[in-house]
């Protein structure tokens, strides 16, 4: 409610209190004026009664002294109280018609009976003494008739005035009841009037004023601080106070929707940051699995509620492996085929929901998630994967996807770079036909171990049996197949004990680091007869059995490891006279 409606409500009901109580007052003064009349008729009908029966008395005293003394002055008196006795009754039966009772005006009757009886017999006594019969008439003023009358005249006298005392009593006492209880009327009325006016005063400037200005002086106070999470009691008034308070709800909320926007801001700019940073640690990778960690430390950062998987597709495959992976995702395979993920059949993202209308793609297998795949392209070829994954409900926004996209473009980009770099290295340092390390790999190898001069290291120099005549008999393509076919055993067998180059022609050398002498005759002779037992077909025909001979040296028992590569071409060369197919240790390893 409005102050305004509650001062106008206060002021009409000030307005009804002050008239009911001036109207309580006016009865109050009404009944004390009846009171007072009340009074004025009961002393004026006394006086008269009273008045009445004084005349009565003075006529009978002067008649007797007129009989007695025969004095005319008396006479005179009695007929003028005779005329006074008259008047009294007159004003006594026009007071009988307005202020007495009836039982009243039947004692005045009485009264008025026996004042006329007594008035004959005084009459007819001073007749009866002028006609010379003094005695007569002495004894008929004196006698017991007379005395009778006027004892009777006195005794209704006193009834009617002990009457007309208790009924003006009466009168009075109601009157005075009524006037005490309307001037108590009146007193609460003006009491609660003036509480009335204080308790709208108290509530108007106290509890609809000057407390909730106290409040919104707080609430604008820390909102003036910026402090947007404050509360603003909204009490539903409808007032200026409600006004005010709503004005200010309105600037808490702007306050909290700038709040907002800036830390969207904030945190749009913060994950562009975070994005920028990332796109330069994926350029400056140099291989996969630097790149699989800087995306597996920056996604997290950036999406903090999508986990997911960086997907990579081997160079001439068709399956995708899992190379990393942040805050756990759940629903996806680790490795699949192409051929079982939507967005790389149609190269472009895919949503998958467990509700939703498009189809799930087969390599997610507990769809309770929002899964979103983003191929990974380069040139026109599919490299790889980003895989997410959202609560159901909370998708992503159009920014976000938008960033996942440019994300997944920068990290296509760099698994192509990084796949191409391969490439490249691998031409430098692989042999074409064997894909085996090559020449330039062997010595970058062997710098690297003379670093560490004093680290055991066995070397072992291979040449195929008799190559020559699978070129001549079969051609070249036979040889090689051959050369293929031997290199194919050579790592199996060697595995990660050592590392595997082809030295040039049908010649093969391995070393083998921090391997002893007869560990290194024991992989010798592995090698030997693993080839020597291997089958080898061309064409469908079955070639004659494939032989290798070796050649062994160590460092440092040996010599350095610098000369470890000539040692052991030199005990090659000793196996190759003594018959092939067999392996030779270097003769100064057996001085040694």
């Amino acid at each position: 409610m409005r102050l305004s409606t509650i001062t106008h409500l206060a002021y009409a009901v000030t307005l009804v209190l002050t008239a009911i109580s001036a109207s309580t007052f006016i009865l109050s003064a009404r009944s004390a004026s009846q009171e007072r009349t009340a009074i004025q008729q009961h002393l004026e009908v006394d006086d008269l009664a009273e008045e009445l029966a004084v005349i009565a008395e003075s006529r009978t005293d002067e008649a007797r002294l007129y009989v007695m003394r025969g004095d005319e002055q008396h006479l005179a008196r009695f007929y003028v109280d005779d005329d006074q006795e008259g008047h009294l009754e007159g004003s006594i039966a026009k007071l009988s018609g307005i202020g007495i009772s009836p039982e009243e005006k039947t004692m005045f009757d009485r009264i008025r009976n026996a004042a006329d009886a007594i008035d004959a017999i005084e009459k007819e006594a001073i007749s009866t003494y002028r006609a010379g019969q003094r005695n007569d008439a002495q004894q008929a003023l004196f006698g017991d008739e007379h005395y009778r009358l006027q004892t009777e005249l006195l005794k209704q006298v006193e009834e009617v005035r002990a009457s007309i005392t208790a009924r003006s009593q009466a009168v009075v006492d109601e009157a005075k009841a009524r006037s005490d209880f309307f001037g108590n009327i009146a007193k609460s009325m003006l009491v609660l009037t003036a509480l009335m006016f204080l308790a709208v005063l108290y509530f108007v400037l106290s509890r609809r004023v000057a407390l909730p200005l106290i409040r919104m002086s707080n609430v604008v106070t820390r909102l003036a601080r910026q402090e947007y999470d404050v509360e603003v009691l909204d009490d539903g008034r409808r007032d200026e106070i409600g006004e005010m308070n709503h004005a200010i709800q309105i600037f808490r909320n702007n306050g909290l929707e700038r709040e907002r926007l800036d830390a969207e801001r904030r945190k749009d700019q913060r994950m562009k940051d975070l994005m920028l940073q990332m796109m330069h640690r994926v350029q400056a990778c140099q291989n996969q699995e630097e790149l699989s960690d800087v995306v597996s430390r920056f996604m997290p950062q950036i999406f903090p509620d999508a986990p997911g998987h960086l997907f990579i597709i081997k160079e001439q495959g068709s399956t995708l492996h899992s190379r990393g992976q942040w805050l756990d995702p759940l629903a996806s395979e680790l490795h699949f085929s192409i051929d079982d993920c939507w967005a790389l059949r149609r190269g472009r993202p895919h949503l998958s929901e467990p509700d939703g209308d498009d189809v799930i793609c087969h390599h997610i297998h507990m769809a309770q998630n929002s899964n979103l795949c983003i191929p990974l392209t380069a040139l026109g070829d599919i490299v790889g994967l980003l895989y997410l994954e959202t609560s159901v409900g909370n998708h992503t926004s159009q920014a976000d996807r938008l960033y996942f996209e440019l994300l997944a473009e920068n990290v296509g980009l760099a698994v192509a770079n990084l796949q191409l770099r391969q490439r490249l290295v691998g031409m430098a340092k692989r042999d074409a036909l064997t894909g085996l390390l090559n020449r330039r790999s062997l010595d970058e190898a062997l710098n690297r171990l003379t670093e560490n001069p004093g680290t055991p290291l066995a070397c072992l120099m291979i040449d195929i049996d008799y190559f020559k005549r699978f070129n001549d008999q079969f051609g070249h393509d036979a040889g090689d197949a051959v050369m293929q076919y031997v290199a194919r055993i050579l790592l199996e067998v060697v595995g990660e004990k050592g590392d595997v180059f082809r030295f040039g022609g049908e010649e093969f050398t391995v070393l083998l680091p921090g391997t002893t002498e007869i560990d290194a005759e024991n992989v010798a002779e592995r090698l030997r007869h693993a080839v020597e037992r291997a089958p080898l077909s061309y064409r469908g025909r079955l070639l004659d059995p494939v032989t290798i001979s070796l050649g062994i040296s160590t460092s440092p028992q040996g010599g350095t490891i610098s000369s470890v590569l000539e040692q052991a071409d030199r005990a090659l060369l000793a196996a190759k006279r003594n018959g092939r197919n067999q392996w030779i240790k270097d003769e100064m390893s057996e001085q040694a």
